[in-house]
């Protein structure tokens, strides 16, 4: 696997990451040991980036990597997120970016965890209420502590990213890109590249709709969130699908899968990016690895714009009842 470097600081990680979210929540039933299996699986394949959340699982999805971490902890660059607050229901509170929250929201991860350091520590989402300077100026209390390495941000604005490099260096933001999410590319990708933050990008697979493998909304769990996401409903979803027809055809062609593609495409788009495909199958491991070896020139670049413009994409990115408190 190949390595990039995220930010100014020196953060090596793997090409591709991977998002752990899935393997506790959110998309249908999920099975523990299979996603320990498939996390064991990708330190094999040298997918060692791994990105989870306070609030996945309520807390689960941190103790099921806490699982594997035991015995490989030296092998995984751990990303983890705070400031989406749940109740002891999993019900969703609200956004928390206050410091004396912060410290000890990361204390919990770590014990959740049972780590003694994260590796890439962002806010999850920018709290409306709490000046971004006094949120960073408490990351990087833990930054001095030794409790962190790295911190980040997750969907903020370029202005907020301005303020918050000028407390804190900021290694890395974290939001949607994929062929179906470029809204980032008019202001927040040059903002980042202007001050040497790197991208991670969550769902850089439209959610599963790049693969190509989804051609119905039946396909999915009853409990599958991405039932409620506009894009997948069903006007929208006929018309994206014909976008996927498209990088089907050229996938083909170059002797890949449509998964291979889109994530080449992002690989592509800059040495400052680093896709986290999640899943929870050892088999999606091996085929995402792969697609790091994936090499498009210029001219197939081009094209895979060409069939995917971003106007014709149907439907928004979340359901507006979770628009706030979830990524992934």
């Amino acid at each position: 696997m190949q390595e990039r470097t995220l930010g100014t600081g020196g953060l090596r990680i793997s090409a591709i990451g991977l998002g752990c979210m899935g393997m506790s929540e959110f998309y249908g039933t999920s099975d523990e040991a299979r996603s320990i299996a498939t996390l064991e699986h990708a330190i094999d394949r040298g997918i060692t980036f791994w990105d989870t959340a306070d609030m996945y699982g309520a807390g689960g999805n941190e103790k099921l990597l806490s699982r594997v971490l035991a015995k490989h902890r030296e092998a995984v660059v751990l990303a983890t997120k705070f400031g989406v607050v749940r109740g002891e229901d999993g019900g969703f509170l609200g956004i928390n970016g206050r410091p004396e929250y912060i410290l000890k929201a990361c204390d919990k991860s770590l014990v959740r965890l049972a780590v003694d350091h994260i590796d890439l520590y962002y806010q999850h989402r920018v709290d409306p209420d709490v000046a971004i300077e006094e949120s960073v100026g408490a990351m990087a209390e833990l930054v001095r502590a030794g409790k962190v390495r790295f911190l980040g941000l997750s969907e903020a604005a370029p202005q907020t990213l301005r303020r918050a490099a000028a407390v804190h260096p900021i290694t890395a933001l974290q939001t949607e890109y994929s062929l179906f999410s470029r809204e980032l590319e008019a202001e927040i990708l040059p903002t980042l590249r202007e001050l040497g933050i790197g991208l991670v990008a969550y769902s850089p697979l439209g959610r599963g709709l790049l693969t190509g493998k989804i051609r119905s909304i039946t396909h999915l769990d009853s409990d599958d969130f991405r039932r409620m996401a506009p894009r997948f409903q069903e006007q929208n979803l006929e018309q994206n699908l014909k976008l996927v027809e498209g990088i089907g055809a050229m996938s083909a062609a170059k002797g890949c899968t449509p998964a291979q593609l889109a994530l080449a495409w992002l690989l592509g788009r800059g040495d400052d990016i680093v896709p986290i495909p999640g899943t929870r199958r050892s088999q999606r491991i091996d085929e995402n690895a792969a697609a790091a070896s994936i090499t498009l020139s210029w001219d197939e670049m081009a094209e895979i714009d060409r069939l995917v413009p971003p106007e014709q994409v149907a439907g928004g990115r979340y359901p507006e009842a979770l628009r706030s408190t979830l990524d992934g």
